[in-house]
């Protein structure tokens, strides 16, 4: 029913910046936690930060104090923005949300990879 649009991706210089934006097309009724999540190459998907109604309520170790989780004021994009960024082998970002009283996730959009590299 939502589709989840990630974009936002590309190369990156190490210690550079990047927002990604995830577009949520369709309504969403209820109250939502909204995610952003990082896969590695051959490693499984992780989550890295979750934004709930009242703001950002968790982000993994591996992003504190460099990765942003944010939304626009209509609540039907989902942002993360990057800072600091670590060279490493390209890395795809996925959105997803969840319904805070059932836990429904929607569907896995395609993601967005990001490569940091110099």
């Amino acid at each position: 029913q939502v589709q989840l649009v990630e974009s936002g991706g590309g190369l990156v210089q190490p210690g550079g910046s990047a927002r990604l934006s995830c577009a949520i097309i369709g309504d969403l009724y209820g109250s939502f936690f909204k995610m952003w999540y990082r896969e590695a190459p051959g490693k499984d998907r992780e989550r890295v930060a979750v934004l709930a109604e009242v703001g950002p309520i968790w982000y993994d170790d591996s992003v504190k104090g460099r990765f942003t989780i944010s939304r626009n004021n209509e609540g039907n994009t989902i942002y993360l923005d990057m800072d600091n960024l670590m060279p490493k082998a390209s890395d795809v970002y996925y959105c997803n949300v969840r319904h805070s009283l059932t836990n429904a996730q929607e569907n896995w959009g395609r993601g967005t990879k990001v490569t940091v590299s110099s």
